[in-house]
């Protein structure tokens, strides 16, 4: 983050979940200094592109005149969004959705991914997921996900879920800077299947807040059958405004991973990281 200000990227497809994102992040910003740019991908085979000049170029088996189309009407609405929020940039790429948002954030150095989401479940949660838990799979930069209007968050606990034998430094940054912006209070929670050595398991909360630069947490431990059933009982029980949870980031179309399932599944906002 350069001079405290958080560049939060939000990809829009213009529905209402990435509205829901964009007041998320308005919200936050009344404590949180943020830069904000809307990026619209429209969806394209590599063999389409835009020249230095914005104008369509395709192979020759793809219609240009049909994408050009598209393009302008996607211009249309970004541009409406630029009226109705005129400290917000805007910008529209083709490519693949997932591989653009993630390549678009790591070369424009942003602090924060945020994207609304449906959810999945079932079918669609196996095999294709949603767009939201591919970007956290494979993205280096945080991403924030929710699945409803969290415009009047007040952000007065965050969760931070985490196995802490994994105690090494991890980069937190954003969680800190949310901590210290809006006077945060800190909650560590790790997930055990049996009831064991807790002390241990709080000696490794100690060890992990020593690495990371982190103070005045609280350390809570839930035995229980695993960490998304963990995650869900806990903030049923406890004031939990945000979830923070990492990934190493090793999901697939058969293994879903405790994150991604929480991204899918859980009605709190959730900011994922990836484990370094």
């Amino acid at each position: 983050m350069n001079n405290n200000k958080i560049k939060v990227l939000i990809p829009t497809d213009f529905s209402v979940q990435s509205e829901f994102a964009y007041q998320m992040v308005k919200n936050l910003s009344k404590h949180s200094d943020m830069e904000v740019t809307f990026l619209h991908i429209l969806d394209a085979p590599d063999t389409v592109s835009l020249n230095s000049d914005k104008q369509i170029v395709t192979c020759g088996e793809i219609d240009a005149d049909y994408v050009k189309t598209q393009y302008e009407m996607a211009e249309n609405k970004m541009a409406d969004i630029k009226r109705k929020n005129t400290t917000v940039s805007t910008d529209i790429v083709l490519g693949n959705t997932t591989s653009q948002i993630i390549g678009y954030a790591k070369e424009h150095n942003y602090d924060l991914i945020a994207m609304g989401t449906k959810g999945s479940s079932g079918f669609a949660e196996r095999f294709t997921g949603s767009e939201a838990q591919h970007v956290a799979r494979k993205s280096d930069v945080p991403v924030l996900t929710l699945m409803c209007d969290r415009s009047a968050l007040d952000v007065k606990n965050i969760l931070l879920v985490h196995n802490f034998e994994e105690n090494d430094n991890q980069s937190l940054d954003l969680l800190k800077s949310f901590i210290k912006d809006h006077n945060t209070a800190l909650h560590f929670l790790q997930i055990t299947k049996s009831d064991g050595d807790h002390a241990k398991i709080k000696s490794n909360m100690d060890v992990f807040a020593q690495n990371n630069n982190l103070e005045n947490y609280t350390p809570h431990i839930l035995v229980d059958s695993n960490v998304e059933e963990g995650v869900t009982h806990f903030e049923q029980m406890h004031d939990v405004d945000i979830v923070c949870i990492g990934t190493h980031g090793k999901g697939s179309i058969l293994h879903k991973s405790a994150t991604e399932r929480l991204i899918n599944h859980l009605y709190k906002p959730v900011i994922s990281y990836k484990i370094k």
